[in-house]
């Protein structure tokens, strides 16, 4: 099959309109010459193998995707995304939302490699139009079909989310007003990015949240959460009260005494609920133990930020250690996601150079990265 160059050159303009880069940007962070990269842009030349490899790699999409016209990269949703919310992303985030959706793709593939892909998918239909219904019930039939009792707090969510088969990534974005972002990626499935500038409980909700996107709005091709968001609309609402329900169920407030409660105890147990204090004063007045006036009352408290535990950096790790984990987590490299790296390039499914453009790293970065994940340099022998 002859490579259909209009096509090309089309995705090629696009894509680069996408990220405000001007040619000569492209020809030198690429390396092919500004005149070539024109003759590619207007259809009039054929490209290398090399040069679709490099462009691939440039764009952190699949070379298929521009040899081919099938959907193989998110092309549409991201174009769609960046025009519609332009002025909330900045160039850096629209790489970094690129970058996230790249990861994505990459565990789809090495989990479907190493054969482990979920085999369970959680399927949930909606019911009639009552969206907090909607919430209530899909945030039940999700706790149960993770297997929680109905009073029991979920430990660690990323790691459940990714049992039912949603790549999710936490990734630093410069724009602190956006909380997370749900995308259906054509070939992954369900992406969701969690803002990492984000403390790290609000990172569990805001997780939570998107995944209700997920579950209740899969029929949408993406959507964008923001800190400050409309109070009437009801797709929020509805993420909002998943959340909030799957986090924080009904059954593990039931022995609540609402006149036992002070500052001091809201903020004890929302800690141990692993969410923010809003969070649990929102659940205690949804299940009618705080008036209004009483809930209130207590929004605005804060835990103590040191007393936040993430499941990514455990006590275990040294200062360096706990830096350089930190420091992946913000670039959407999970223990989970690196994991997978480094076992596919143990089993020899992927090379030593596939492996450093996975992790976003250069090969020599490997060496102390790798260290994190009980990477040994066998390939040295």
């Amino acid at each position: 099959m002859s490579l259909d160059l209009k096509n090309l050159a089309d995705k090629l303009r696009r894509y680069r309109q996408q990220f405000d880069a001007s040619l000569p940007q492209v020809a030198e962070s690429t390396g092919i010459p500004v005149e070539s990269m024109a003759a590619l842009e207007r259809g009039e030349l054929c490209p290398s193998g090399d040069q679709i490899l490099i462009l691939a790699d440039y764009y952190k999409c699949d070379f298929k995707f521009f040899i081919s016209n099938d959907r193989l990269a998110p092309f549409e949703q991201t174009e769609n995304l960046f025009r519609r919310f332009g002025s909330d992303l900045s160039v850096p985030d629209r790489w970094s939302i690129q970058e996230f959706l790249f990861l994505c793709e990459n565990e789809s593939f090495l989990a479907e490699e190493l054969g482990r892909v979920p085999r369970n998918a959680f399927d949930f239909t909606k019911r009639g139009k009552f969206y907090k219904r909607h919430a209530d019930e899909a945030a039940k039939a999700l706790r149960a079909f993770l297997g929680y009792k109905p009073h029991e707090i979920p430990s660690d969510i990323f790691h459940d989310f990714r049992r039912i088969g949603i790549h999710i990534f936490r990734r630093h974005l410069e724009n602190s007003n956006i909380s997370g972002i749900f995308i259906k990626h054509p070939t992954a499935g369900k992406c969701v990015l969690v803002n990492h500038s984000e403390d790290v409980y609000r990172q569990r909700f805001t997780a939570t949240h998107e995944v209700g996107h997920s579950i209740l709005d899969d029929k949408e091709d993406f959507v964008v959460s923001f800190k400050k968001w409309n109070r009437e609309d009801l797709v929020e609402i509805r993420a909002n009260a998943f959340a909030g329900h799957f986090l924080v169920p009904a059954a593990a407030l039931a022995k609540i005494d609402s006149t036992s409660l002070t500052p001091d105890s809201i903020v004890d147990f929302a800690d141990r609920l692993q969410v923010n204090t809003d969070t649990l004063v929102y659940a205690l007045k949804r299940e009618g133990i705080l008036t209004e006036v009483a809930a209130h009352s207590f929004m605005g408290l804060r835990i103590p930020k040191g007393s936040k535990s993430d499941p990514e950096l455990p006590p275990t790790l040294s200062a360096r250690g706990r830096q350089t984990k930190n420091d992946l987590l913000r670039r959407g490299i999970s223990t989970h996601y690196a994991q997978l790296c480094f076992d596919a390039y143990r089993q020899g499914v992927i090379s030593l150079g596939r492996l450093a453009e996975m992790m976003l790293a250069t090969e020599k970065e490997l060496w102390e990265i790798g260290k994190l994940f009980g990477w040994s340099h066998e390939h040295e022998s």
